[in-house]
């Protein structure tokens, strides 16, 4: 079973607090989206694999350890996870970001694909995958499930807060993904909502209603 990682810092517990508030408005929202996803990928990339290289400091030469092994791809799952990327890819400048478009239908509450663009190496890289919210776990299995067939090995996904449910939907149909989360609230509404959540993140990121 993959890990569940819940990243109790107080400054991530603290920022989550402000974006639950109604009164935060969009500018604040998004910046607090922006930095709880750069605390959260901190702990995502914990294990990154080190090598040794020499290089000259102003006083003498330095055995020094740089990131090596596989390249890191961020996979937000729009249009909500767009709002993490920021954050994730000012701790890690260099990595290359996919896009994959996952909508609940309204009837059904089923998870439909309608886009994906990834880089051409994709599967020669660590795929992170973020989204902030962990709801009915839905467009997460299935944001996974298509990673997966482009021959993906490595894979994680991010969020900042989770539901009971998404995390065991997950959990259930990939019990090789390690999940990393804010919190986990108590669980959903009948409108699939996470109580008491934060509302419609991608409505509070973007400023639409």
């Amino acid at each position: 079973m993959g890990e569940l990682h819940v990243i109790d810092h107080p400054l991530v517990q603290h920022k989550i607090s402000l974006l639950r508030d109604k009164n935060t408005g969009t500018k604040e929202f998004r910046e607090l989206v922006s930095e709880i996803a750069m605390f959260i990928c901190y702990e995502a990339t914990r294990d990154l694999p080190l090598k040794e290289i020499e290089l000259e400091t102003p006083i003498a030469v330095a055995k020094t350890k740089v990131i090596s092994g596989k390249k890191l791809a961020f996979v937000p799952i729009l249009r909500a996870g767009l709002g993490m990327i920021d954050g994730v890819t000012s701790l890690v400048p260099a990595a290359k970001i996919g896009h994959i478009g996952i909508f609940r239908d309204p009837g059904t509450k089923d998870a439909v694909k309608y886009y994906s663009k990834m880089p051409e190496d994709i599967e020669e890289r660590e795929v992170i995958i973020v989204d902030p919210m962990l709801a009915t776990g839905n467009s997460a299995t299935a944001a996974i499930s298509e990673i997966k067939k482009l021959g993906v090995k490595s894979i994680k996904f991010m969020c900042i807060i989770s539901s009971p449910e998404g995390v065991k939907a997950v959990q259930t149909a990939h019990p090789d993904i390690e999940i990393y989360t804010g919190v986990i609230d108590e669980g959903l509404n009948e409108d699939k909502y996470i109580v008491p959540g934060v509302g419609d993140a991608g409505d509070r990121i973007f400023g639409t209603k």
